[in-house]
């Protein structure tokens, strides 16, 4: 008896020890993507060369551990040593120094590797829902299937009321009352007076309701002069969208990258070997093409250094806008408010033609702004309203509620229309 306890409780004891393991791999895996998007992206891929090599079983092709970690936090110092294998890269990828992150502790190094090793190789995988097959269900609007049930009932109820004149009169005939001959339909006040009323109503939702959306791009997708799969950047290469829009943490406007910005990866990714790709309109892209567009902006012919004088802007075309009389701070929401880009643009990695999300309206703002929690945790912008913090601990404000952006003032007019 005693004999079979022991044995139970070693087997709990085990099974909690892989389920306590599997999390906390899990844990460093999801880690390692946010400090990989944040720190590594821009550069590297798993399973693909960018501008650095790819990453995926970078620690079986280095002599220890420690000499990664060396080389992590500082190339430039750690080529002195002579190590031949990181001579052999600097060397490989035209001498140009891998960034320094001396503050990223060994931990961290080692949630990026987990990660990485986690990613599986899109080469070796089978690609699912190729084609123009695969686009995204779109959801039904079924306001049309209310406007024809709705004008349904309503001639129902027409014919109800015409039934009930007609069984009214045979039922005075039968009774020897006499029966008034009833009134036409065009010519009944009260029909009349129904209908119009009706017709009122509708008009003046639809004609408030088109006056409500008037200015406003929601799903407006334009045709770009090059196509740019933020699919393909953001979403397989995992690309950091500010490494692009430098501006969103720094001041009003995002900013689209310059053609400089372009060309600091496609001088050496001259030829695209994804997947397919495919238009709104279903067919498909060539992205080796969509490439060269993009060399003939930047005046740069392969084989021969590239003078960046030559280059000339792309001529996006603008796809969000904002009224004049609307203040928005890039800034003051990524960097401040830390809040997603996908918040406001949706999933943007997963589209290829870029379209306008959301609808962008007031409405929209103030509901997120009553409904966001303000980020106080190491965000030195918020440090004014520390007394904030004394009413969550005294319980004068609901912990659960938490404090709102409309506690700060985000529903006030002058934030917005300044």
């Amino acid at each position: 008896m005693i004999l079979s306890r022991s044995i139970a409780k070693a087997s709990i004891a085990a099974f909690l020890f892989f389920v306590s393991l599997s999390f906390s791999v899990a844990a460093n895996a999801q880690d390692g993507k946010a400090l990989f998007s944040a720190n590594c992206a821009s550069c590297h891929a798993p399973h693909k060369k960018l501008a650095g090599p790819a990453l995926a079983g970078v620690e079986s092709r280095w002599s220890s551990k420690e000499n990664l970690y060396s080389w992590i936090r500082n190339s430039a110092a750690f080529l002195k040593t002579g190590d031949a294998y990181a001579n052999n890269l600097y060397n490989e990828y035209n001498k140009i120094a891998m960034n320094a992150f001396p503050t990223l502790k060994d931990a961290e190094i080692d949630a990026i590797l987990t990660y990485i090793n986690s990613v599986p190789d899109p080469s070796k995988a089978p690609v699912a829902g190729e084609g123009a097959g695969a686009a995204a269900n779109v959801e039904a609007d079924n306001s049309l299937l209310f406007g024809i049930l709705t004008l349904i009932l309503a001639v129902v109820a027409l014919i109800m009321l015409q039934v009930n004149s007609n069984l009214k009169k045979l039922a005075d005939d039968k009774t020897g009352q006499p029966a008034l001959e009833p009134i036409p339909f065009w010519r009944n006040k009260a029909y009349i007076a129904m209908v119009t009323v009706v017709l009122f109503v509708v008009g003046g939702y639809l004609t408030t309701k088109g006056a409500m959306a008037y200015g406003r791009s929601q799903d407006y997708q334009p045709e770009q002069p090059i196509y740019y799969s933020h699919a393909v950047h953001a979403g397989t290469n995992q690309i950091n969208c500010q490494y692009c829009h430098t501006g969103a943490a720094q001041g009003k406007q995002a900013t689209i990258p310059s053609v400089n910005v372009c060309m600091n990866c496609h001088q050496a990714i001259n030829e695209y070997k994804g997947a397919k790709m495919y238009n709104e309109a279903g067919e498909e892209v060539d992205g080796t093409a969509e490439i060269k567009k993009l060399y003939k902006y930047a005046g740069f012919e392969e084989g021969k250094p590239w003078d960046p004088s030559k280059a000339k802007p792309i001529e996006w075309v603008r796809i969000h806008n904002l009224p004049d009389h609307v203040y928005f701070n890039h800034a003051q929401h990524v960097k401040a408010g830390q809040v997603a880009c996908q918040t406001c643009h949706g999933e943007i990695q997963k589209m290829g033609e870029v379209k306008q999300f959301t609808d962008l309206s007031m409405g929209w703002c103030v509901n997120c702004h009553r409904e966001t929690k303000v980020q106080f945790k190491d965000n030195g912008f918020y440090s004014i309203y520390e007394k904030y913090h004394a009413d969550l601990k005294s319980g004068k404000i609901d912990s659960t509620k938490g404090i709102t952006v409309e506690k700060i003032g985000g529903t006030e007019c002058q934030k917005c229309h300044y």
